[in-house]
């Protein structure tokens, strides 16, 4: 449609000027409504036999030829398609005018140079259009095609980040159950029931990439809930956060990472009970418990840690600390609002 008008327009143009200015005279209304017509029709038939091959002389030269390969080869080669094709389209279309439509009255000879001349400056120009909406096109495509890779890459390494947490989660909880049923039935059994109530949270917000803080507390007391069956006093914890920050969001299980980096590294006997504190600060929780670490400890790699900053990555621009001061270990986690 865009094509069929912009012949119409032209010819318009073409027609009106020839007249004018006494190149072409036309005698009558009739013969100026048949010209157009004829031209019009002429000239969107030559128009998109001339768009086609321009597309796909472009499409061929960027493989053959690509603008990153060499820009003076690449111009030369393109401008010469442009006015080869342009000279043969307008050769042809004055031919098939003069011979099959109506006999130009002028001299043909210099009919078919102006013809000539005027196809090859518009082909030139439309050349560089189809150049320049290909290559943003092109470039949209890319750069949708890139962001919907990204996005699945992203999306894959946070599963595979998920399915690291939810089978380390589950092992070292059987590893206190394991323990609790050699000692103590009854807190075996209170430790199933419990335990049962925690992996449904686990279940249900694993594939979440957030969860509110509210939740997340609520979890977390049960979580050392179950820790502090097999610890007793030996292990407590203290939440203080105010009621305003609940509404906040952070990735799921988050504060299981930290209690499970602060059991695994630290003494915890009659001697040496362990306290943590969960308290905030703006908008950042803050994670904190004394440093008492094993002797005979296994060489950390910190994965847990690592892998709740790339869960955080995934979903925003800030990023948990982790610091030693003063004899503590304290994790800040940014609260997303």
């Amino acid at each position: 449609m865009l094509l069929v008008t912009s012949s119409f327009v032209l010819q318009l143009v073409v027609l009106s000027y020839n007249h004018y200015t006494g190149y072409v005279l036309i005698c009558s209304w009739l013969e100026f409504f048949t010209r157009l017509t004829v031209n019009t029709t002429i000239s969107a038939i030559a128009g998109t036999v001339i768009v086609l091959f321009n597309i796909s002389c472009i499409r061929y030269l960027n493989r053959t030829i690509p603008w990153s390969h060499s820009i003076l080869k690449r111009v030369a080669t393109q401008l010469s398609f442009t006015i080869i094709s342009a000279i043969l389209i307008s050769t042809l279309t004055t031919f098939f005018s003069n011979y099959c439509i109506h006999k130009y009255e002028e001299d043909f000879t210099e009919v078919l140079i102006i013809n000539g001349i005027i196809v090859v400056v518009a082909n030139v120009m439309l050349m560089t259009v189809l150049e320049a909406w290909l290559f943003f096109n092109e470039n949209r495509k890319s750069s949708l095609i890139t962001g919907s890779l990204k996005y699945e890459l992203n999306q894959v390494k946070f599963d595979v980040l998920k399915s690291q947490i939810n089978p380390h989660f589950m092992f070292n909880s059987l590893n206190v159950l394991s323990g609790l049923i050699r000692k103590d039935t009854a807190k075996a059994q209170l430790f199933i029931e419990d335990f049962s109530s925690v992996y449904r949270y686990v279940a249900e917000t694993i594939e979440r990439p957030l969860v509110t803080l509210k939740m997340e507390l609520e979890f977390v007391e049960s979580y050392l809930y179950l820790l502090k069956i097999r610890h007793g006093e030996m292990l407590s914890y203290k939440v203080d956060v105010p009621e305003k920050l609940m509404d906040y969001n952070l990735p799921p299980l988050s504060l299981q990472v930290i209690m499970e980096n602060a059991i695994k590294h630290n003494i915890i006997n009659e001697k040496a009970s362990l306290f943590i504190e969960i308290s905030a600060d703006h908008e950042s929780l803050i994670i904190k418990n004394k440093l008492m670490p094993k002797v005979s400890i296994e060489l950390s790699t910190g994965t847990g840690l690592k892998n709740l900053t790339k869960r955080y990555a995934f979903v925003c621009n800030k990023f948990p600390e982790f610091t030693k001061s003063e004899g503590y270990f304290i994790a800040n986690l940014p609260l997303i609002n």
